[in-house]
């Protein structure tokens, strides 16, 4: 890797171990092994570089959720939820700092550009898995899983586990029903 891999490598460390408001080029410099210049150099400041970190971030994640979802399976829904959360304890990292990008969005117009792109990515994608490629089905599985991560991220040890989000969904698309 050259020196602006590694500053790209550093601030998506620093992301997920620090948070993006209490990162410093510092922090940074410390992690990649470069020097101060070099993150004005490649990446003209320390929130360009961030940003850029927050947006590959959110290839990744999306990434990881497309892999999540099964070829093949009559327990696919399950299944996907324990693949989703095995991807959540092998790579936190990943997975902190995207929820620090879901957090800095709102401030960050390119980033929240580029979240909205990786959504609607994830959408189209779930959507096309499912049985009739059904949109509305891929929206839903989307928002389960934000509200999943999060979850995950603030207290993993009483977020719902595979076999409960398929029990509860089931009860309330009961519920639903009428």
């Amino acid at each position: 890797m050259g020196v602006p891999e590694d500053l790209l490598a550093a601030a998506k460390q620093c992301l997920s171990e620090r948070g993006y408001a209490r990162t410093t080029v510092r922090d940074i410099v410390a992690v990649s092994g470069s020097n101060l210049a070099a993150i004005n150099y490649h990446y003209r400041s320390k929130d360009a570089l961030l940003a850029q970190a927050m947006i590959e971030v959110t290839g990744e994640a999306v990434a990881e959720v497309l892999k999540a979802f099964p070829d093949e399976s009559a327990r696919w829904f399950e299944e996907f939820w324990a693949r989703l959360i095995e991807s959540f304890q092998a790579n936190p990292m990943v997975w902190r700092a995207n929820v620090e990008t879901l957090a800095q969005a709102s401030h960050l117009p390119d980033v929240r550009t580029r979240l909205a792109e990786g959504q609607a990515l994830a959408q189209r994608e779930l959507s096309r898995r499912l049985p009739g490629q059904d949109e509305a089905g891929g929206q839903v599985l989307l928002t389960l899983f934000i509200g999943l991560l999060v979850r995950w991220q603030i207290d993993p040890d009483h977020a719902p586990t595979a076999q409960e989000l398929a029990a509860g969904l089931r009860a309330v698309a009961q519920a639903a029903a009428g």
